[in-house]
């Protein structure tokens, strides 16, 4: 959604104030504020509310939201005296009081109206067109899903913070079957498109999508969707949620192989930022850190940065929990990192997913939960976002809410990098109430899968016990303290402060009863 008034739009999807199509440098806080005000501009607004959204409920001194409002009016040409935009109600708060017409996300991008010289977006982040697929054969009334598709994936993809989205009014001015990636991409200026094509398949419809790289022809990522003809529109969400979930996870892991094949000295905020994500989720002391190293390198190229900030917060939290580091000095780390994070970009996803995670360090877990469903909120396909809210509700006694969490975010992503800790987080749902079969099977599915840790392996352990299978609870044990040579229960427990006490009683026990002392 943009909002136009006077000579100004604002791109709620793009997070950016305009003035006449040409980027106005206003701070992300600035940015949030005019948001906040012009999304209830029917009524008045008061300091309170603006505190809770814009510094999410942080106090902070009069002067600092007078500072904000000073810069908002400066950004959209308006001052203390005039106040034909913003208006200050004396002992009570603040009102956008300039007419203000909304627009969909199609009017935010320009790019595509230059073809002679593209435009870049900020940081040089990935950027991608969604074509209006291509129709073969006979497909009667249901050609309309041929541009309702694409319609729909363009506006979830609005919402992805990291991803430059290229408006439908000007992706769609190509048809179905001019799909060559280069002329394509160089004309609207992006380095990845999204084509489909929909036809008949026996009695149901056949949807078909691929990610191409423009700048090789190279395909990153196809699919296949066969429904019942009848059914394809009750189906439409899941299928736009299942495309948008795997560009979330194809189009940063092929940003950071590109970006491997440069030198250090060479790589680009975004660049940096991407193959740090890749070490990251290697879950090991050594590429942890050198994501820190990486998402370091990316603030210092672009120190607004938020996701690389929220990146070095999810490295020092990855410090405390699987002990890299001392964690106390890393969870302080971590907050710093996040809260940093949020103040440059409070509508981020991953930023709020970042600052969610680093209360469990402090045990806070219902002040995570909070963060998480922001993050959900703001990206409902936001897998890892569902999967940290799974745990947090399972650690809370939720069991029910966690399971349901968990199989959500695993078939948002069925090859997530944290699919190890989706498996884990049913395994304990099941032990939780008493389902010992069950969550042995899963627990021992969570132990295998790439990426699994030490605390991992404990829970296969925990739930083997559970079961009655001794032998393989000891079995797991003993990779554990491979993993983790000074693993004790009470180690496991500051990494999983479960906030019930039956849960945590019946957890406890299993450990012990696999022999963790």
């Amino acid at each position: 959604m943009s909002f136009c008034f006077g000579s100004f739009q604002l791109d709620a999807e793009r997070f950016e104030l305009r003035k006449e199509g040409v980027p106005v440098g206003a701070e992300p806080q600035v940015v949030a504020l005019l948001l906040f005000l012009v999304a209830n501009r029917h009524r008045l607004v008061t300091k309170d509310e603006i505190l809770d959204a814009v510094w999410n409920g942080r106090i902070v001194s009069d002067a600092a939201v007078a500072s904000r409002i000073k810069s908002a009016r400066q950004a959209v040409g308006d001052d203390g005296k005039l106040q034909h935009m913003i208006r200050t109600v004396h002992g009570r708060g603040f009102r956008f009081v300039a007419d203000v017409s909304e627009t969909t996300c199609g009017l935010a991008v320009v790019a595509a109206e230059q073809p002679d010289n593209p435009q870049k977006s900020e940081h040089d982040r990935p950027s991608i067109a969604v074509l209006p697929f291509l129709v073969i054969g006979d497909v009667g009334q249901h050609a309309i899903i041929a541009e309702a598709l694409p319609h729909d994936v363009i506006a979830e993809l609005c919402r992805l913070r990291w991803l430059f989205v290229i408006a439908r009014n000007s992706s769609f001015r190509f048809t179905g079957g001019a799909t060559d990636p280069r002329p394509v991409g160089t004309v609207l200026g992006v380095r990845y498109l999204l084509s489909g094509t929909i036809e008949t398949r026996g009695d149901g419809i056949a949807v078909s999508v691929e990610l191409i790289d423009t700048r090789s022809d190279g395909v990153i990522w196809a699919e296949r969707y066969v429904v019942a003809a009848g059914g394809i529109h009750e189906v439409r969400t899941e299928i736009v949620s299942s495309v948008v979930a795997a560009l979330e996870i194809h189009i940063p892991f092929h940003e950071a192989n590109r970006a491997r094949l440069s030198s250090p000295d060479s790589l680009d905020a975004w660049s940096a930022y991407h193959l740090g994500l890749q070490k990251m989720f290697q879950f090991n002391g050594r590429g942890n850190a050198e994501a820190a190293m990486l998402f370091a390198l990316a603030v210092k190229r672009e120190p607004g940065f938020a996701r690389a900030h929220a990146g070095l917060s999810f490295t020092h939290f990855q410090d405390a929990f699987l002990d890299y580091a001392d964690a106390a000095i890393a969870t302080r780390k971590a907050l710093a990192a996040a809260e940093r994070a949020v103040e440059l970009d409070p509508l981020d996803p991953f930023v709020n997913f970042s600052m969610g995670r680093v209360h469990w360090l402090s045990g806070d877990l219902q002040a995570g939960l909070g963060w998480l469903d922001k993050s959900t909120t703001l990206s409902p396909n936001y897998a890892q976002g569902t999967y940290a809210r799974a745990w947090t509700e399972t650690l809370l006694g939720n069991s029910d809410e966690g399971q349901l969490h968990a199989d959500r975010a695993m078939a948002l992503s069925p090859i997530d990098p944290l699919r190890y800790a989706m498996l884990a987080t049913r395994a304990l749902a099941h032990l939780i109430r008493g389902e010992r079969s069950e969550a042995m099977a899963w627990a021992d599915r969570a132990a295998r899968e790439p990426g699994a840790h030490a605390l991992i392996a404990a829970i296969a352990a925990a739930c083997d016990a559970a079961g009655g299978n001794q032998a393989g609870a000891e079995a797991w044990i003993r990779k554990a303290r491979g993993q983790h040579p000074a693993l004790t229960r009470a180690r496991f427990f500051r990494s999983f402060p479960f906030g019930d006490a039956a849960a945590l009683s019946q957890v406890s026990k299993a450990l012990e009863q696999a022999g963790l002392e």
